[in-house]
């Protein structure tokens, strides 16, 4: 029988179930990243991201459209990942406001809210390209619309937008050569195609990479903080904990007619039993009732009962003293830096950095993060420093989602443009002044960085093979080769021109110090007018991290 409408129930369970496709071919899709280098994460920053939202939508415990579209949306700003994953959060975001004040959803509102999606999307991006998940987004939008007005079943209109968007994916090796060249289709256009392709076996009935359920917070991915409980959403207000010394083994129907019993007077419930004695945790109202019950089995032992309320009155008292103690240490001016290594987190600090978010290339910390980091800050103006291009649309969402503090964010790409960045912070000087400086700055700092491939590829007319050392510049390849120093030789005389004065070297975790000085001797003795530097990086995945100023 065909239908025009979906209501929330159903499209709860589209939505996790395009959130559970998405997850099962997070791997392939972090494949087909242009680069072969072992950090493909765009598939990973999407399941980060959605998986996010898809823990709020479990929270629901009656699902109506609004609760729906604020949980979605909510959820994925704040999990947003990388720029594929904050891109993927702004899709949702314009979807969600069209669709949360409506009862049940035809293909004209599902139109309307696809065309809001992408519009919001494309807000957050400062240069979009074609080839890319907004093309495949903004297309199928496009074929929604074309569709909408004569639509009068769903199953064939929302089958014809999924087979559009495949078709748009196909075709954005056409419209970036990049793509072409690597032989892959766009990696976050990937990911987006495959929640659809969830959310449509859904609608179908059918089974999406098994049961579709809603996970917990617990069962996310993303660790976060979350605000603290309020006192009145404490159900059960003792923590109850004890162990029975059984007088007899208690037999499977025991066990059972046990947990039955506390389950009926509280929640949160733990029993372990074997021949000998039973632990038992319970949140409750009464626990001597729990205690009771324990007694008709055997002798009681380690009891333990806390009021969770007055513990939690207390910790909302500590919590309101130090954010007290914060307010009035406030200073005018903090820093938020991401890295990833002990020596260039030392680095940071040494610099002046407040707070350090550990991630950048293996692993892009949320928007999420950036909040938290920001929340830390005692000051009233926060530059952020993201040191990579994928994290920049994150920290544009923190600084958006602020209210009571100022944030800048300095589009850094680079550790080295981050410490550039940094070093160019003069106390004296004005807000605008140094925002100024910094931006100007770091576009003077070229980088390269050595790492291993993790497929054969072609990129710049250069064949790459699986296990090459390869170099990776700001715009492209710098180096191919089998020997790490000779690469890191190779980059830095792809970066250094005329204009050159400085030479930077980070090692990474995996290279020794002597190896490191040996490359510092090869290129001090091969550019003698330029001052060169070594540092211990310490960073994961980059044998060296080079930059030229």
């Amino acid at each position: 029988m065909s239908t025009n409408t979906i209501d929330a129930s159903m499209l709860g369970k589209m939505f996790l179930a395009g959130a559970r496709n998405l997850e099962t071919k997070k791997e392939w899709i972090n494949e087909l990243n242009v680069f072969p280098v072992p950090d493909g994460d765009t598939g990973t920053n999407m399941t980060l991201t959605i998986m996010s939202a898809a823990a709020e939508v479990g929270k629901i415990e009656q699902l109506t459209m609004e609760k729906l579209a604020k949980a979605i949306s909510s959820g994925s700003l704040r999990g947003a990942r990388g720029n594929s994953g904050v891109i993927l959060s702004q899709l949702l975001r314009g979807f969600t406001k069209v669709i949360s004040e409506e009862e049940t959803l035809t293909p004209v509102i599902l139109a309307a809210a696809m065309e809001k999606g992408v519009e919001t999307a494309y807000k957050a991006v400062m240069k979009p390209k074609d080839g890319t998940i907004l093309t495949v987004a903004k297309e199928a939008a496009v074929r929604a619309s074309q569709l909408a007005e004569t639509a009068e079943d769903l199953q064939p209109f929302l089958e014809d937008i999924l087979q559009c968007a495949e078709d748009v994916l196909e075709r954005t090796p056409d419209m970036l050569p990049v793509l072409k060249e690597a032989g892959v289709v766009d990696s976050g256009g990937q990911g987006y195609v495959e929640v659809l392709r969830g959310a449509l076996d859904a609608f179908l009935g059918k089974e999406v990479a098994g049961p579709v359920q809603i996970p917990t917070a617990q069962a996310s991915p993303i660790s976060v903080e979350r605000p603290a409980q309020e006192e009145e959403d404490i159900r059960f207000g003792y923590c109850t904990e004890f162990i029975v010394l059984l007088e007899d083994p208690m037999d499977a129907e025991e066990v059972e007619g046990f947990k039955d019993y506390l389950s009926s007077i509280g929640d949160s419930l733990v029993v372990v039993a074997d021949e000998e004695l039973v632990k038992v945790h319970v949140h409750t109202n009464d626990p001597g009732l729990a205690l009771q019950k324990g007694l008709s089995f055997g002798q009681l032992s380690r009891i333990k009962i806390d009021n969770m309320r007055e513990e939690h009155r207390e910790k909302l008292f500590k919590e309101a003293e130090k954010a007290a103690q914060a307010q009035k240490e406030q200073k005018e001016v903090g820093f938020i830096s991401v890295s990833a290594g002990e020596g260039l987190k030392a680095i940071f600090q040494e610099l002046g950095v407040d707070y350090l978010i550990e991630g950048g290339q293996t692993m892009n910390p949320s928007t999420e993060d950036m909040l938290n980091a920001i929340a830390q800050v005692p000051a009233k103006t926060v530059y952020i420093l993201p040191n990579n291009k994928n994290i920049i649309l994150a920290a544009n969402q923190a600084q958006a989602l602020t209210k009571d503090k100022k944030i800048i964010v300095i589009p850094t790409k680079t550790i080295p443009q981050g410490i550039t960045a940094i070093l160019n912070y003069v106390p004296e000087k004005s807000e605008e002044e140094n925002t100024a400086s910094m931006m100007e700055q770091m576009e003077y700092v070229k980088t390269g960085m050595i790492t291993y491939a993790v497929r054969d590829t072609k990129i710049d007319n250069k064949e790459i093979h699986q296990d090459d050392i390869i170099g990776l510049g700001d715009n492209g390849l710098l180096a191919v080769g089998q020997d790490i120093g000779q690469a890191a030789l190779d980059s830095i005389d792809a970066l250094v021109d005329e204009d050159a004065e400085l030479i930077s070297i980070y090692y990474g975790e995996q290279v020794e110090r002597e190896k490191a000085e040996e490359l510092l001797a090869a290129i001090e003795e091969k550019y003698p007018d330029q001052d060169v530097e070594l540092n211990e990086g310490g960073q994961p995945i980059y044998y060296y991290i080079l930059s030229v100023e």
